[in-house]
C-alpha cells in the first residue's frame, strides 16, 4: 500500500490513532512512518492483514482487495469518494452500493407517459350541408428528461412519438407514425435573483388552456408568490394551423398579474397579444389581443369553481369574423380528483363555454372540436371523470357538446383515454 494512499485513508476517518490499541501487525515496527495510519486503519476494521499477523505492505495489492478496502471504508462513513469512482467496477460485484456514484448516476431523471385514445366526431352544418361522422385511435408516447444543471438550473426535454392505428379518413396504419420521434420539447428552467425564468422550447398555458395551450419557443418570467407577476415573449410552434383560415402565428407576448385572495381564492388577469404571419397590408397580417380574467375558489378539498372571463379585441377576420361577439365566459366546477399515485382515487369536472370568437388559438380541449368555432366563438358544456386503476394508470373518458355562437353549426366529442405513467 503507498504512502499516501494510507495516509489518505486515516484521514478520511477523522478519528486520532490514539483512541486505538497499539498496531497488531509484526512487520510493522513503533517507528514506521505508516504506524499511526495503520493502527488507525487496522482497528476501525478496514484492513485485516493476513492469518500471520502481518500487514506485507511491500506486497502489491489487487483491484479486488483494494475494492473491500474501499467498501469497509464507505460503511465506516468515510469520504472516498475518488477511489469509490476508481473501483466502481469491483464494488458493484461486491454488491456495494455507493451513494455518491449514484447520486451523480441521478442527475439525469427519465420519466415518460404513455396514452392510448379513442375519439368519436360528429359535425352538424346548419347550412344544410351532410353531418360528417369521423373517428380516430392512437398510441401517443413520451419521454421526459430532467437534467441538473447545478443548483438554480435544470434543463428538460421531450420525445415525442405517435402511433396512427385509425385516423379521420378510415385508413388505418398500424406500423409508423404520424411523423417521426421528435424533440420538440426542450429548455432551461431556474432563477436569477428571485425571478424565475423558463427558456426555449416549452408549453406555453394561457387562459387556464382555453386560449392556448401547446409548445412555444421563447422566454418567460416569474416573480412573486402571494402577488404573482409573470411574462412571456415568442413564436407559437404547436397547432400553427388552428386558427379559423390556418394563418400561421409568427410572434406572440403577454403579461400576467395574480393575486391571493385569501387561502380559499385566487384572481388571475392577464393579457395576451398575437401577431399573425399574413399577408402585409390586409386584415389577415392585422394584431389581435385577449384579455383574461379568471376567479377560482377551492372550497373544500374536494369542490372547487371558477369562473373565466375572456375578451378578444383586433379586426383580424381571420381569428375574429365581422359581427361576431367579442366577450364570453367558462365556468368550471369541479369535484375531487385522480391521482396517479392513489388507486381507487376519481374526480369529475363539468365546464359550460360561452366563449368569445377569436380566444381558442390552440385550445386545450382534447379532440379540437374548441379550434372549430375560432372565428365566430361557441358555446356548450363538457362533462370529464377519471379513475386511477393502479400506481400509474389512469382512465379517463370526456364528452363535449358545442355549437357556434353565429352560424349554429355543431360538433360532439367522445373521449376515451387510458394512460401509463412513470
Amino acid at each position: 500500500m503507498k504512502k499516501s494512499l494510507v495516509l489518505a485513508m486515516a484521514m478520511a476517518l477523522g478519528v486520532t490513532a490514539s483512541a486505538y490499541a497499539a498496531n497488531p501487525f509484526s512487520d510493522v515496527p513503533a517507528g514506521h512512518w505508516a504506524y499511526d495510519s495503520i493502527s488507525k486503519l487496522a482497528a476501525a476494521g478496514i484492513i485485516e492483514g493476513y492469518g500471520d499477523d502481518t500487514f506485507r505492505g511491500d506486497r502489491l495489492m489487487t483491484r479486488y482487495e483494494m475494492a473491500q478496502i474501499v467498501a469497509k471504508a464507505l460503511a465506516k462513513g468515510a469520504n472516498v469518494d475518488k477511489l469509490a469512482a476508481e473501483f466502481a467496477d469491483e464494488l458493484d460485484a461486491l454488491g456495494v452500493r455507493v451513494a455518491a456514484l449514484e447520486k451523480k448516476s441521478d442527475n439525469v431523471k427519465i420519466t415518460g407517459q404513455i396514452r392510448w385514445n379513442y375519439e368519436d366526431q360528429k359535425r352538424t352544418y346548419a347550412n344544410g350541408n351532410p353531418d360528417k361522422k369521423r373517428s380516430r385511435n392512437r398510441l401517443r408516447t413520451r419521454l421526459w428528461f430532467d437534467g441538473k444543471v447545478n443548483d438554480n438550473w435544470t434543463y428538460r426535454a421531450r420525445l415525442e412519438n405517435v402511433q396512427v392505428f385509425h385516423d379521420w379518413s378510415g385508413t388505418k396504419d398500424n406500423v409508423g407514425e404520424d411523423g417521426n420521434t421528435n424533440l420538440n420539447q426542450a429548455y432551461l428552467t431556474g432563477r436569477l435573483g428571485g425571478v424565475k425564468v423558463t427558456a426555449g422550447r416549452y408549453s406555453e398555458y394561457l387562459g387556464d388552456g382555453n386560449i392556448f395551450d401547446d409548445k412555444f419557443d421563447g422566454i418567460r418570467i416569474g416573480y412573486g408568490k402571494n402577488i404573482r407577476f409573470g411574462a412571456y415573449y415568442g413564436k407559437p410552434t404547436g397547432h400553427q394551423d388552428s386558427g379559423y383560415a390556418g394563418v400561421d402565428l409568427k410572434k406572440a407576448y403577454g403579461a400576467n398579474l395574480g393575486f391571493d385572495l385569501g387561502k380559499k381564492a385566487t384572481l388571475d388577469l392577464a393579457y395576451d397579444r398575437f401577431e399573425p404571419d399574413g399577408i402585409a397590408g390586409t386584415k389577415t397580417d392585422e394584431k389581435f389581443g385577449i384579455f383574461s380574467a379568471n376567479l377560482y375558489g377551492k372550497f373544500s378539498d374536494k369542490f372547487g369553481l371558477g369562473l373565466l372571463y375572456m375578451h378578444s379585441n383586433g379586426d383580424n377576420t381571420d381569428y375574429i369574423a365581422d359581427g361576431a361577439s367579442k366577450n364570453g365566459f367558462v365556468v368550471t366546477a369541479n369535484v375531487a380528483g385522480a391521482n396517479y399515485n392513489k388507486p381507487g382515487s376519481w374526480g369529475f369536472a363539468a365546464k359550460y363555454y360561452h366563449a368569445p370568437a377569436g380566444t381558442a388559438i390552440a385550445h386545450t380541449m382534447v379532440g379540437g372540436a374548441a379550434q372549430d368555432f375560432t372565428a365566430e366563438g361557441y358555446k356548450g358544456y363538457s362533462l370529464s371523470a377519471d379513475y386511477t386503476i393502479a400506481k400509474g394508470m389512469k382512465y379517463g373518458i370526456s364528452w363535449f357538446d358545442l355549437k357556434g355562437r353565429e352560424s349554429k353549426n355543431k360538433t360532439k366529442v367522445l373521449w376515451n383515454e387510458f394512460q401509463l405513467r412513470f
